[in-house]
């Protein structure tokens, strides 16, 4: 009789230790788990930011293109009685000169996006004015769509993310 006493105790060990084995690896199979769930879900929030930072740019190029070619805006003189907005927005753009070349500069928050604008104006070989607009958005989000603090904003933040568009013609 005390020999079965003893091997009973010895299996009652060992059933602990496979319990403790057992829980061990499916603890550490859902660690695995939780952290491919957390990392496709940032790399999913990345993609969308991108998106957006896109249609940010993509929506100041167009804004550009609109006022050039409508209104001649972006020219070395100011159309008369022409005050351009997208979005709601009025736009004021800085760096216009006289003579060729020159860029215009303006910023404005699609969405409450951030975006910079740029409108190269040259003259190539034959005399004809070639012309170059290049809008970066950014997945930055402003208050109110103030366009003023863009430039701070994202400065500050930690995951700011750049999408361009560059438009010839």
């Amino acid at each position: 009789m005390n020999i079965f006493n003893q091997s009973a105790q010895r299996q009652r060990g060992f059933t602990l230790l496979l319990a403790a084995l057992v829980a061990s690896v499916v603890l550490a199979l859902g660690a695995a788990i939780f952290k491919l769930a957390q990392k496709e879900i940032t790399l999913s929030s990345i993609g969308r930011d991108s998106q957006y930072a896109f249609y940010a740019a993509d929506t100041g190029a167009e804004c550009a293109l609109f006022w050039d070619l409508r209104y001649g805006y972006f020219a070395t003189s100011s159309p008369p009685g022409v005050t351009p907005e997208c979005d709601a927005q009025a736009i004021i753009a800085s760096g216009r000169l006289a003579t060729f070349p020159y860029t215009m500069t303006f910023q404005f928050a699609p969405s409450g996006f951030c975006t910079n604008v740029a409108v190269e104006k040259t003259k190539d070989a034959q005399n004809a004015i070639r012309t170059v607009v290049r809008a970066d958005g950014y997945n930055v989000i402003v208050p109110e769509g103030n366009a003023a603090l863009c430039d701070s904003m994202i400065a500050a933040a930690p995951r700011a993310l750049q999408r361009s568009v560059e438009l010839h013609y």
